[in-house]
């Protein structure tokens, strides 16, 4: 685990001078404190590669410096991850004659990529985000890892292409312009983060997960690498495709144990983690060290459950509990995420990283299970609401639709008849319109109550809804409970679930590792029929069942709680005038959404006939991303410290201006 980050250009006038590298490698030393290396290289026509990285030193720590070149110096790499599967290609390139300098797995991706060009990814089985400078081909080549543990983005510019972790690393460029995007804009206050491609910084891009991009002679050119047949579903029984289960996910586990350094686990008490503590314990000779967070709201608190699988388990188990005053986290989570950020569990994700540091260096985690083994009670509500998909599309919208609401009024979405309306409402809507309900934190009426018109008129009719659709048509002929999940695969666990894991992670210098998202047990779970989740009342039957030792009986049915954060309470309590100052006098508020808007719907929540916690969020992590990086111009070096909502403003006219120029 690391953080990357460089440059390569055609021509002298675009060229990164070796004082920007250094601070956009240095502005990433949380990412790597163990480390830092730069190359640099300047040719005869004015071009040149510029490579930056910070150092988590996990595996060969003595010896895995970095930015690592081959033999003669002809390939270099910057690269951020972990290789799992780099003993067996080692021994795999020496046998064809690759020379070793170091026992690290970085070094492995030199030697393959030597062998195999861009085909190397194929052999790679683990996290990674790297950039490969092959001198001979004056080629940059870029890669991000099957499922998006690990971020990559880039700016491109006539005659330039720099790349980095994160973003706050290429804003250390020099003349480097950029406006909020508004599409990205629309798509965050949809779904709560903002999804690949899109940043929300004009002309900065997050290259997608599966992907590679090669530059040569000023030209980039994007490509998906992996690309699994997401309509494929196994023909194999119930039992044969545990065992498959059972085998594949036990060595995705023993492959993340291979480490130089401490390592642990975050134990929620869900089955996920539970089963994958479980399996770790299997595989070390002591007590696995295991952490957890709970909140002082019962209805939040998972951590009984914890203690109970850690008991049952064995391990040497930590606990840590999260109170409102964390909120004092968003300035902090702000600077490290770049981009507005509105899923809360960030808050606890933060916290427990920062136990587990203390103690470990890598963690493994139960991230992807839910995705891969129906975990969300949605799908299979979704599963169920097959037979109304079979209604003419006419028939459905005159039974159900929005006549529900008008009949439910405005007696708030906490009332028996509006949770009722809700439901009612959606079956109305066909199968893609009613899966971006349920993800939306903001509807589209809701977005479009709350723009003010300039801004509106700047996102020139975009549809939000796009993504999931395009997710979606992928997977078009599954049934509709695997067509929800493999939805989730493609946008909500890289954009939201794994965006948060890494930041909050690499925050503290903790590496998280996934064994659900090692690639071949991700291939095996997707082509799993539906009929195997949903044969049995208990959640996830395709774990418990295949992994029962490890769950206590109250474990073995626990409905799913999430790790979410109790803002419905925590706004109506004393920070509700707090928060209703801040973002009615905000930048934002003035710039691109209605006053009133905003104020009718604090009101509505702090009645309590509404529950906008989420949304109160969402617009509080926006107001506090465009003070940090629109008003003040450009985020600190370093993370600001308890100044939740204290902040310098730049002037509101030329903050209106860049809305201007965006409608241009």
């Amino acid at each position: 685990m690391c953080g990357i980050t460089g440059a390569v250009w055609t021509g002298a006038d675009k060229q990164i001078g070796r004082p920007t590298l250094d601070r956009m490698t240095d502005v990433l030393r949380h990412r790597g404190p163990d480390g830092r290396g730069t190359h640099y290289q300047r040719y005869e026509n004015g071009s040149g590669v510029a490579l930056g990285h910070r150092r988590l030193a996990i595996i060969d720590v003595a010896g895995g410096q970095q930015p690592l070149s081959n033999e003669d110096g002809s390939v270099w790499i910057t690269f951020n991850g972990e290789i799992y599967n780099y003993v067996e290609l080692r021994q795999l390139l020496i046998s064809r004659g690759h020379v070793f300098r170091t026992n690290s797995d970085t070094e492995t991706i030199v030697h393959l990529y030597e062998e195999y060009g861009e085909n190397c990814v194929d052999h790679l089985r683990g996290m990674f985000a790297f950039g490969i400078w092959d001198a001979r081909r004056r080629t940059l080549f870029l890669a991000r890892d099957r499922l998006g543990q690990k971020p990559l983005v880039y700016h491109e510019t006539g005659g330039r292409l720099s790349f980095a972790s994160e973003i706050k690393s290429l804003l250390q460029i020099p003349g480097l312009t950029w406006q909020p995007d508004p599409e990205a804009i629309d798509l965050y206050l949809t779904y709560s983060y903002v999804p690949h491609p899109w940043t929300m910084f004009s002309g900065i891009r997050k290259l997608p997960p599966a992907h590679c991009a090669i530059y040569r002679n000023g030209q980039l050119t994007i490509r998906r690498y992996w690309d699994p047949d997401l309509n494929a579903e196994s023909q194999l029984d119930e039992e044969s495709l545990r065992r498959q289960l059972r085998s594949e996910l036990h060595d995705a586990v023993r492959l993340r144990l291979r480490s130089d350094v401490p390592l642990g686990a975050f134990l929620s008490g869900g089955i996920d983690s539970t089963a994958i503590v479980g399996l770790m314990q299997q595989n070390l000779p002591q007590p696995a060290r295991t952490f957890t967070i709970g909140f002082p709201e019962a209805a939040y608190d998972e951590s009984a459950f914890a203690r109970k699988a850690a008991e049952h388990l064995g391990t040497n188990h930590a606990e840590f509990q999260v109170a409102s005053g964390d909120l004092d986290l968003l300035p902090t989570l702000t600077w490290h995420f770049d981009e507005p950020f509105a899923d809360s569990s960030a808050i606890p994700t933060f916290r427990v990283a920062e136990v587990a540091r203390q103690h470990v260096k890598v963690a493994l985690t139960g991230d992807g299970g839910d995705e891969l083994f129906a975990g969300y009670p949605r799908y299979r509500t979704v599963h169920q609401l097959r037979h109304v998909d079979s209604l003419p599309q006419f028939l459905a919208s005159n039974i159900f639709g929005d006549r529900w609401m008008r009949l439910a009024g405005d007696r708030g979405n906490r009332s028996p008849l509006s949770k009722l309306a809700f439901r009612m409402q959606i079956l109305g809507q066909n199968r893609e319109q009613r899966y971006v309900h349920w993800l939306a934190n903001l509807h589209a009426n809701q977005r479009q109550s709350l723009y003010k018109r300039d801004f509106e008129h700047a996102l020139n009719g975009t549809d939000s809804r796009e993504i999931i659709a395009d997710a979606m048509s992928r997977c078009r002929d599954r049934g509709p409970g695997t067509q929800a999940m493999l939805t989730d695969l493609q946008t909500y666990l890289p954009c939201d679930l794994l965006a948060k894991v890494d930041i909050t992670s690499m925050a503290h210098g903790l590496e998280c590792r996934s064994p659900f998202l090692d690639h071949r047990v991700v291939e095996l779970a997707m082509a799993i029929p539906f009929r195997f989740h949903a044969r049995s009342r208990s959640p996830k039957p395709m774990i418990t069942r295949t992994f029962q030792e490890f769950f206590p009986p109250a474990l073995r049915k626990r409905s799913k709680m999430g790790f979410s954060v109790p803002l419905d309470a925590w706004f109506r309590g004393p920070l509700k005038n707090e928060i209703r100052s801040t973002l009615l006098d905000g930048r934002a508020t003035h710039c691109y959404f209605r006053r009133e808007a905003i104020s009718e719907l604090l009101e509505q929540h702090a009645s309590g006939r509404w529950n906008h916690g989420e949304r109160i969020w969402a617009l509080l992590c926006f107001d506090r991303w465009h003070r940090m990086f629109v008003e003040a111009g450009s985020p600190a070096i370093q993370p600001p410290t308890d100044n939740r909502f204290e902040v310098a403003h730049a002037d509101n006219a030329e903050i209106a201006q860049n809305i201007q120029s965006m409608t241009a």
